[in-house]
């Protein structure tokens, strides 16, 4: 009896034995899944830090000013190297040069939690720019600038409209967008348009788009005073408020009428100047009027901050960001390479409308 139950005890121990599942070791080498700024950038903003993101969570201990480097050719940059979140940052002590090819590196001295050094070492360079951006700070969007159209009473649309960009209205509900065709997404947080490369967004739909519009139509609003509440324009009351035909060098630009752009206006400058237009009363674009970008410009550093109404007539073109207090319409096959944000109504037309970056 004694010899059966001593072997149960064994076979009871072997089977347990048999089914514990041994510990997973981690054996896999970290990588750099993503840098700031990216490898080969150019026109890099001086003031910035250095970024590299991990794909796992590192040993912050081996993050350090030996595994994280910045050169200028051969000299190190000095700095200060920081981790938190996966994320390592280099704050370089002071501003860098202008217009200087600059090489990080993340050596293979940096570790995982579970030890793994890297394989092999992140290298990427990138150029900063020419010279600093002139014209005034640009103006944050903050998460109004997620939507290429964001309203407060209403978008609507007749013909063959195309958008490029999230759309959305708040705090009015989704029965306010008309002429689109929406189709409610599953999950009710978004829905979708044959108009619209992105996604349309309503006050009345599902949780956390409610939340996440509220949010936007407040930045909306603090953009817009943040452009109207800008002090020691570079010009005040230019062309008497007619400025067709002329070209414009980045600055803060004032009128306290409306503004008419009745020919073609061109704005000069490098990829980083800013524009920003102040205008008490409403803002008219003739038919066939552009507004153009030269010197290698972008729209998203033009701002048109607008009291009264909006009109963009048939076959005009708009660069930049336009925030209006009152509604904006556009005519027949008149284009936007912007934004178009509205305190009330956005009324559309056979109308081209791309996203530019933030």
């Amino acid at each position: 009896m004694k010899r059966i139950l001593l072997m149960s005890l064994v076979l009871v121990a072997f089977f347990m034995a048999g089914c514990s599942s041994p510990a997973i070791e981690d054996s896999v080498a970290p990588t750099v899944s993503s840098v700031s700024p990216a490898d080969a950038a150019v026109d890099v903003l001086i003031s910035g830090d250095i970024t590299a993101t991990f794909d796992e969570e590192m040993d912050s201990a081996t993050i350090t000013i030996a595994s994280f480097t910045l050169k200028q050719g051969s000299t190190d940059v000095p700095g200060a190297v920081s981790y938190a979140s996966n994320v390592a940052t280099y704050n370089p002590t002071s501003d860098l040069a202008l217009g200087t090819v600059y090489t990080a590196t993340i050596t293979v001295s940096a570790a995982d939690m579970a030890g793994n050094a890297m394989a092999a070492a992140k290298v990427w360079t990138f150029t900063t720019a020419a010279a600093p951006p002139a014209g005034p700070a640009k103006v944050a969007l903050g998460t109004a600038g997620n939507y290429v159209i964001l309203a407060e009473t209403g978008i609507t649309t007749t013909g063959v409209t195309a958008i490029t960009g999230d759309i959305a209205v708040s705090p009015i509900n989704a029965a306010a967008m008309t002429g689109f065709g929406l189709i409610m997404d599953s999950t009710t947080t978004f829905s979708t348009s044959s108009l619209v490369t992105g996604k349309v967004y309503a006050a009345d739909y599902t949780e956390p788009t409610p939340t996440t519009l509220t949010a936007a139509i407040a930045a909306k609003l603090a953009a817009y005073n943040d452009a109207a509440g800008r002090t020691s324009p570079d010009s005040s009351e230019l062309g008497t408020g007619e400025i067709g035909g002329m070209i414009l060098v980045p600055g803060l630009y004032n009128w306290t009428t409306g503004l008419t752009i009745s020919t073609n206006v061109t704005l000069n400058g490098a990829a980083n100047d800013v524009w920003i237009f102040q205008i008490a009363g409403g803002m008219t674009q003739a038919s066939t009027a552009q507004v153009l970008m030269t010197g290698g410009a972008l729209p998203e550093n033009v701002f048109w901050q607008v009291a009264g109404a909006v009109a963009l007539a048939a076959t005009s073109h708009m660069e930049g960001t336009v925030m209006s207090a009152g509604a904006i319409s556009l005519a027949a096959g008149a284009t936007v390479d912007g934004r178009l944000m509205s305190q009330t109504a956005v009324t559309l037309d056979a109308n081209t409308i791309v996203e530019p970056s933030l």
